[in-house]
Parts: C-alpha cells; sequence; structure tokens
C-alpha cells in the first residue's frame, strides 16, 4: 500500500515540473481520485508550499510563478519516516524513485549514513504497513547492525515484564505489523524482540562475529513458527506445500515436504480453530498429536452432519447454529 507520505511528495514533484496541472492528470498519475488529490493540496498549502488554483476549462494547480521552494528541514524521526515509507512503498514508479533519490541528496551526510544503515540491514517477509519505529531505536539498533556492535536496551515482553539486556543484533526484519530485531543474548541465546517493545537503546564498545547468515526473513518466520505455546500440534497431509501454506503461512506453521505427503508442526495456544482450517485444506489428513485435536476434528465433522440438509431443498425443523468461535 503506497502511504499518504508518498503521494504528497509526488504532487509537489509533478507541480515543480512546471505549468498547470489539472486536478484529473494529477490523479491519474497519484493513482488516486480528485477528491483526494484536492486533499493533498491543502496538505501542501498547510505547510506553506505556494500552489495556485487556476479556473476555466484548463485550470488546475500550479506553484506561484517565479517562487523558489525553501530547503525542506526534516527532523530524524520525519527523515527516517519519508524515506522508509517511500522506499517500503507497495507500489513503486518513478516519483517514488526521484523523490527519494532528491530527499537522500538533501540530508545530512551523517543522517544520511545512519538512514542508509537502516536500509543495508533490513529485510521484509512481504511489503506491509508496519509502522515506522522510534528514531531513537531503529537508528543505533541499526548501525549496531551493520558495524557487528553490542548494544543494551530495555525490553517489555509481552506480559509486561521489564528487563535490561544485552543484546548481540543480527538482523532487522519487518513481519506483518511489527519491526523485530534478531540476535543473541550471550546469558539466554537466540532472541527475537519487536522494537515497538525496546527502548533506551546504548552501543556497546568492542564487537561481534556475525553468523554465517541465512535468509533473516526466512530464520524470523521458522523462529515464530516454532515459539512454545500451549499446544504443539503434529500432522501429516497428503498434499502439496502450496495447498497447505495457502491455509497455513509461514510463521505460522513449519513445513517437511516428503514423498507422498507433508509433515507440519504447530505450536498454538488454543485448538478451536484448527478444525476447520483442516478441512478447508480439503485433502486427507493424519493428526499425529495432540489427542485433543482429534477430539475436535471429529466433534467438527460430526456438526457438520447435523447441520446439512437432509435433503436438498429441506432445511430441517431446528433453528439455525450459532456462528463457532474461531478466536485464537
Amino acid at each position: 500500500m503506497v502511504r499518504p507520505t508518498a503521494r504528497v511528495l509526488s504532487l509537489l514533484e509533478l507541480l515543480q515540473s512546471g505549468g498547470t496541472r489539472t486536478v484529473g492528470d494529477l490523479a491519474e498519475r497519484l493513482g488516486v481520485d480528485e477528491r483526494t488529490v484536492r486533499r493533498y493540496v491543502q496538505h501542501l498549502l498547510d505547510l506553506d508550499v505556494p500552489i495556485e488554483s487556476v479556473r476555466g476549462r484548463y485550470g488546475g494547480y500550479r506553484l506561484a510563478r517565479g517562487h523558489r521552494l525553501p530547503p525542506l528541514m526534516f527532523s530524524e524521526d520525519e527523515a527516517l519516516a519519508v524515506v522508509l515509507s517511500l522506499t517500503t512503498a507497495g507500489t513503486r514508479d518513478a516519483a517514488h524513485e526521484t523523490a527519494q533519490a532528491k530527499l537522500r541528496r538533501v540530508l545530512p551526510a551523517a543522517l544520511a549514513q545512519r538512514l542508509d544503515a537502516v536500509l543495508e540491514s533490513v529485510s521484509w517477509t512481504s511489503r506491509g504497513t508496519a509502522r515506522t519505529p522510534d528514531g531513537e531505536t531503529l537508528l543505533p539498533l541499526a548501525a549496531a547492525v551493520r558495524d557487528h556492535q553490542p548494544v543494551r536496551l530495555s525490553y517489555t515482553s509481552a506480559d509486561g515484564r521489564h528487563s535490561d539486556r544485552t543484546l548481540h543484533p543480527h538482523a532487522l526484519v519487518v513481519h506483518s505489523d511489527h519491526w523485530y530485531v534478531t540476535g543473541t543474548d550471550p546469558d539466554a541465546g537466540d532472541r527475537t524482540l519487536r522494537l515497538d517493545r525496546i527502548t533506551n537503546v546504548h552501543t556497546l564498545p568492542g564487537t561481534f562475529d556475525p553468523p554465517a547468515e541465512h535468509d533473516p526473513a526466512e530464520r524470523l518466520l521458522h523462529r515464530l513458527a516454532t515459539v512454545p505455546y500451549r499446544h504443539h500440534v503434529r500432522l501429516r497431509v497428503h498434499a502439496t506445500a502450496a495447498q497447505v501454506r495457502r491455509r497455513l503461512p509461514a510463521g505460522l506453521a513449519v513445513l517437511h515436504e516428503n514423498e507422498h505427503w507433508i509433515d507440519v508442526e504447530l505450536r498454538v495456544d488454543s485448538l478451536d480453530w484448527l478444525p476447520a482450517v483442516l478441512a478447508s485444506l480439503d485433502a486427507p489428513f493424519e493428526i499425529e498429536q495432540p489427542d485433543e485435536l482429534r477430539h475436535l476434528v471429529a466433534a467438527f465433522a460430526d456438526r457438520l452432519r447435523e447441520w446439512a440438509p437432509a435433503r436438498p431443498g429441506h432445511s430441517g425443523t431446528r433453528p439455525p447454529p450459532a456462528a463457532p468461535d474461531r478466536g485464537r
């Protein structure tokens, strides 16, 4: 998804090329409707960019004649957000590339180097809409990944526990709605931490030897799929890996391919949602563990038989059942 910030910058770039641009032309080039173009123009006006509205058959918008735009002044967090939004946009075109190149050229050398460290250190499991982390957290972590330096940081776990820890950061990865850093805690082994739970990052003296890397995004997905949960599920599915992945994506399940079947492992807090997902595979499967899942699948099959019409055109006399709880 292209973020509004990127489109507003693209609009400014189009207006800077000179002449009057019609609303329809701007809408087509930006891939938005005309009402949105007018909203983006108002954003620029709010930033004191002198845009004139030209009336008439060939009217539209243009920059004020003879006006030279002043240089844009960004804080570190603003520059980080703008450059990353242009870099991670789901759809990229010439306007994105030129806007990003111009912004990078005018950044102070020290900040440009820090932003380069982010772009060199980050991987994506897919291009998404994860919110850019605070620069005070992201920038020093990215530099530490690039320079193989340990860091000291504060972390708040999902259950609210606070701790201070040392980390040898290996990579930054964006997955779904979150940024993660993968690395090694000298006292506790491999760690995967969410950046929105990290504060007080300080670089420590010295360096460490990074692992002979793997694909950071693939490694993160494997770690997320093997995090200890309440239930360890093991299945054997007689289908292709592509069929299984459509219902059990990476980050949720680990697949091991054999000649005629796929071994599937999941770690989940709740089993209630799995019978419907397994049925949607539309392929034979065997449950190796746990026994509780076998009972849930059998009960789900019984409900389907009970809910099915007795004959075509006859819905039975029972009232419609309540929708099952699919929550995890």
